[in-house]
């Protein structure tokens, strides 16, 4: 058996709740978007589809050694974007400045783990950024961007990632359950 988990950056919770008081009040206005609900957001540096039983364990403990030489970081949400051109996107997103550049290098180093135990991630280009909203067709996001662009949370300090599994399903209105599985810590202060 295998197992559809991702490995992500966490926004701490008054920033989710900001991010949230700025989102909701848009949320019904395009029923083209299906937006991810708040308890959802995170930032994912790997995406792994198929994770086999075996590989588990030793996909934590990599994963602890990959990320454990990487200091903390700053880190806030800022800059919509999405993914296909603006006038026929998919996806809408927020994403990081300052943080995505160590972001990128989590990514690589996440990623690299995943393949040395057999849990292949998927090959898309890493972006950094927190997806708001997915769309079944292609739509233009112009107007979208505009608004979500206004939006800035405030500084935070990246200290872990989270191995998370995804049960594809089991949430509220079929969507999916998210399970933390093991806390990723980065490297920690010697002063």
């Amino acid at each position: 058996m295998s197992h559809r988990m991702f490995v992500a950056a966490l926004p701490p919770e008054d920033v989710i709740d900001d991010l949230d008081a700025f989102v909701e009040p848009r949320r019904g206005a395009d029923p083209r978007l299906r937006w991810t609900p708040a308890e959802q957001w995170h930032l994912t540096t790997a995406f792994l589809p198929r994770v086999p039983d075996r590989a588990v364990e030793p996909l934590i403990a990599e994963l602890t050694a990959a990320t454990s030489v990487v200091p903390p970081f700053a880190a806030a949400l800022t800059g919509a974007g999405c993914f296909g051109p603006p006038d026929a996107a998919r996806v809408l997103w927020l994403g990081l400045a300052p943080g995505a550049d160590e972001l990128a290098r989590l990514s690589r180093r996440t990623r690299s783990a995943a393949n040395r135990v057999g849990a292949e991630p998927d090959g898309s280009n890493f972006t950094a950024h927190l997806t708001l909203a997915r769309a079944n067709r292609r739509f233009e996001a112009g107007r979208w961007l505009q608004i979500l662009d206004t939006h800035r949370s405030r500084q935070w300090t990246v200290d872990e990632l989270w191995l998370i599994a995804s049960h594809l399903g089991e949430g509220p209105r079929g969507r999916a359950r998210h399970e933390r599985l093991a806390a990723l810590p980065l490297a920690r202060s010697t002063s």
